[in-house]
């Protein structure tokens, strides 16, 4: 079963959540923060805006660039 993509998640839960998998911050610049995994070849770079709120196709790709699906970024989220 699918899990649905959660709608309330904001670009510093997204990092947050993100570095829990071994994103590190690699620079910031205004509002947007560019978080990339040296260790794993399979995370794909991100760029996450501090926004309030990720829109739901946003979220959806950082979360495939992780090599993650849905359910764990919710497991992660809820850890």
């Amino acid at each position: 079963m699918t899990r649905k993509l959660p709608r309330d998640v904001s670009g510093a839960e997204a990092m947050a959540i993100f570095q829990k998998v071994g994103y590190r911050v690699v620079r910031t610049k205004g509002s947007h923060v560019r978080l990339r995994d040296e260790a794993n070849p399979d995370h794909r770079p991100l760029t996450i805006p501090r926004h309030d709120s990720l829109k739901p196709g946003l979220l959806s790709k950082l979360i495939h660039d992780a090599s993650l699906d849905v359910g764990e970024f919710i497991r992660l989220r809820n850890d």
